[in-house]
C-alpha cells in the first residue's frame, strides 16, 4: 500500500466499481448549500463538519461507502473518519469525476 491509497487517492476507477458492485452508498460531504447546487443523484450529504455526529447513522445504512466533495480533500477526511469507526469506505474524490466513473 502506497502513500497514495493512505491518503484515500489510489486506483479509484477500480475501487469505485468494486463499491459499486457490493451496494455502495455514496456520501457527499460538502455542504448543504454546495450540494444544493449539482451533485450525484441518489447520493446523500452529511456535511464534513457533522460527520462525527452522524456516525451511528451510517452505520444503520449498513453498507459500504464511496465519499466525496469538490475536490478530494475534504472526502479523504472524512474517509479516514469512517474507517476509524469501522465503516468500509473508500475516497471517490471529486463530486464531478466520479460521477463519470459511475
Amino acid at each position: 500500500m502506497g502513500i497514495l491509497d493512505m491518503l484515500g487517492f489510489g486506483n479509484k476507477a477500480s475501487d469505485v466499481s468494486e463499491f459499486v458492485a457490493k451496494g455502495a452508498i455514496i456520501l457527499d460531504v460538502r455542504t448543504a448549500g454546495e450540494f444544493a447546487e449539482g451533485h450525484i443523484e441518489g447520493s446523500k450529504n452529511i456535511a464534513l463538519q457533522v460527520l462525527n455526529g452522524k456516525i451511528s447513522e451510517i452505520k444503520k445504512w449498513n453498507k459500504p461507502i464511496i465519499a466525496c466533495c469538490r475536490s478530494g480533500m475534504r472526502s479523504a477526511q472524512a474517509t479516514s473518519i469512517l474507517k476509524q469507526n469501522g465503516i468500509e469506505c473508500i475516497n471517490g474524490g471529486g463530486w464531478t469525476s466520479l460521477q463519470n466513473k459511475l
